[in-house]
């Protein structure tokens, strides 16, 4: 069994490890969309946005997992940056409703495929089966925690 200073325990040892894979993926992923201009949030903003058009600030920082003020100064800046663009709902004018600008509707179109390819590349590293199996073990890990 790999141990790390002296840790046994097969659960903080995955752990320690998910966290560690977690971090490349995340450096890699950021480069990758640095490419075209953006940061991983911003990146998070457009792919949810794009795949849900019309979703509120509120539902947008939920599926996140960011505060409302978080959201909201991201949303600033990549609405300033031409990509985003807040509408009142009309049933409820204290909601915001986003959408993408057609700029941001043309950079979803090529940003999404092209970092989809990249998880694809780095996921690679396992077999199609393997990564099934890993994709089931982390479901039922996340289906389990509150």
């Amino acid at each position: 069994m790999e141990q790390v200073r002296g840790v046994r325990d097969p659960a903080v040892l995955a752990w320690l490890r998910l966290a560690r894979v977690y971090s490349k993926m995340q450096r890699h992923l950021q480069q990758h969309v640095r490419r075209f201009g953006l940061s991983l949030p911003q990146f998070d903003v457009l792919a949810h946005i794009g795949a849900a058009e019309g979703i509120s600030q509120q539902a947008l920082a939920e599926r996140l997992l960011v505060t409302k003020g978080n959201i909201c100064g991201l949303l600033d800046r990549m609405a300033a940056a031409g990509l985003v663009e807040r509408r009142a709902d009309p049933a409820d004018r204290r909601v915001n409703r986003l959408y993408l600008t057609p700029a941001g509707r043309s950079l979803f179109v090529q940003v999404v495929p092209a970092h989809e390819a990249a998880v694809a590349r780095l996921m690679g590293a396992l077999p199609p089966n393997e990564q099934r199996t890993l994709l089931c073990l982390l479901r039922t890990l996340d289906r389990a925690l509150p």
